[in-house]
C-alpha cells in the first residue's frame, strides 16, 4: 500500500488546534521549537500536529507498538500561519538526553540507528501557502533483525536554507516499543564519597557522594534515588536529603550525580550506599516502580582536628612527666649528698 499523496486544507481546521499544538510544544523533544518557531529568513511562522486517522486524532505525540519486520503508515501536518510560502525540511531523528536532563533530537546530518533510521517520511520537504496547513504521510518501517526494547525519536521541520544550516527545529516525538523481551536494568558507576572535614574536633561535618547512573537495559527508565552513609559496623548514620528523580534514559545514556551529605561523623573509615528504584513508565503514562539497585564505596575519614587534640594533651602529658621525672631526680639527688662536718 502506498502512502497517500500529501494534502493541502484551509487555516480554519489548523487554527481550531491551537490548543493541542501548545500541549504538542510542551511534551516535543526540541528545545529549540517549543511554540511556534520563527524561520531564519523573516517572521515566517508554523506549528506541527499529529494527523488524524486510525491512531485517532488530537495526540500529544506518536506511540507504536511494532514486531521486527512490521510496518505502518501515519502522518504530521505541517500549519503556516505567515504571510509567505512556507519551505521546510521533514526527517526523522534518534532522541538522546542532554546534559540539562532534555530530551532532545540529533541533527538532520547526524546518524540515527533507531527511529531516525526506520522512520521514513515520504519527501524531504514541504511548501504550505501562508494560511493553509499540508499533511506529509511519514511510513514506520523495522528491519526484520530490530532487537526487541523501546526507541525514542522524533520527525522534525526545520526552515530549508539552500546552502545553509538548519533553523529553528520544530517536531513531534515518536515512542516506538520493539516487540520481544524487555529487559529494564539500571546500573551505578564510578561511585565516590568525599569526605571535607570539620575544624569541631568533637563535630560533624560534610560529604559529597558522586555517581553514574547508566542505563543497561533495553526500555526508557527514570530513577528514584537515596543516598546514606554509615561508620563502621553501620554506626553514625548519615542520609542525604531528597534527590530528584533523574530525568527519563534512554537505554544505553547516562546521567551524572552529586549528592551532599551533611552531618557526617568522622568515623575513621565511611561506607557510601547508593540505591536506586528503576521506574517503568509504559506508553499509557502508567508508572512501574522496579526492584531496587544497591551500590557501595568507601572513604578514608580521618579526624585530624580531633587527632590534633589528642596529639597536644599527650605532649602535655608526655612534658608534664619528664617536669616530674625530674623534679624527683633532683629530689633524691639532693637527699642523697652527705652533710659535711664541723
Amino acid at each position: 500500500m502506498h502512502p497517500p499523496r500529501p494534502r493541502t486544507t484551509t487555516a480554519a481546521g489548523s487554527l481550531a488546534r491551537a490548543v493541542v499544538v501548545a500541549l504538542l510544544a510542551a511534551f516535543g523533544l526540541i528545545g529549540a521549537g517549543t511554540g511556534p518557531a520563527a524561520a531564519a529568513d523573516g517572521e515566517v511562522t508554523w506549528t506541527v500536529a499529529t494527523a488524524s486517522g486510525d491512531f485517532g486524532s488530537d495526540r500529544r505525540n506518536y506511540s507504536y507498538t511494532l514486531d521486527p519486520g512490521g510496518r505502518i503508515e501515519d502522518g504530521l501536518v505541517v500549519a503556516n500561519h505567515g504571510t509567505t510560502p512556507l519551505r521546510l525540511s521533514v526527517y526523522a531523528a534518534d532522541a538522546f538526553t542532554t546534559g540539562q536532563g532534555r530530551l532532545d533530537l540529533l541533527g538532520q546530518d547526524a546518524k540515527s540507528t533507531g527511529v531516525g533510521a526506520w522512520v521514513h517520511p515520504d519527501r524531504p520537504g514541504v511548501t504550505v501557502r501562508p494560511g493553509e496547513s499540508a499533511e506529509v504521510p511519514f511510513t514506520v518501517a523495522l528491519p526484520d533483525d530490530a532487537a526487541p526494547g523501546e526507541y525514542m525519536g522524533g520527525i522534525v521541520t526545520s526552515p530549508a536554507v539552500p546552502g545553509g544550516p538548519d533553523g529553528r527545529r520544530l517536531g513531534i516525538r515518536i515512542r516506538l516499543r520493539v516487540g520481544g523481551e524487555l529487559k529494564p536494568s539500571l546500573s551505578v558507576r564510578d561511585l565516590e564519597v568525599r569526605y571535607s572535614g570539620t575544624p569541631n574536633p568533637l563535630g560533624t561535618g560534610d560529604a559529597t557522594v558522586t555517581y553514574t547512573i547508566r542505563n543497561d537495559g533495553n526500555s526508557i527508565l527514570t530513577a528514584r534515588q537515596a543516598v546514606s552513609l554509615s561508620g563502621p559496623f553501620g554506626r553514625w548514620d548519615a542520609r542525604a536529603g531528597h534527590i530528584d528523580d533523574s530525568p527519563q534514559l534512554l537505554p544505553g545514556d547516562t546521567w551524572k550525580v552529586s549528592v551532599p551529605v551533611h552531618g557526617v561523623t568522622p568515623a575513621l573509615r565511611l561506607t557510601g550506599t547508593v540505591t536506586l528504584v528503576p521506574l517503568l513508565t509504559d506508553a499509557a503514562g502508567s508508572v512501574a516502580p522496579l526492584a531496587a539497585v544497591e551500590s557501595t564505596a568507601h572513604a578514608w575519614t580521618i579526624p585530624w582536628a580531633l587527632l590534633l587534640v589528642l596529639a597536644i594533651l599527650c605532649g602535655l602529658v608526655v612534658a608534664a612527666l619528664v617536669v616530674w621525672r625530674r623534679r624527683k631526680t633532683t629530689l633524691h639527688e639532693g637527699l642523697g649528698t652527705p652533710l659535711a662536718q664541723g
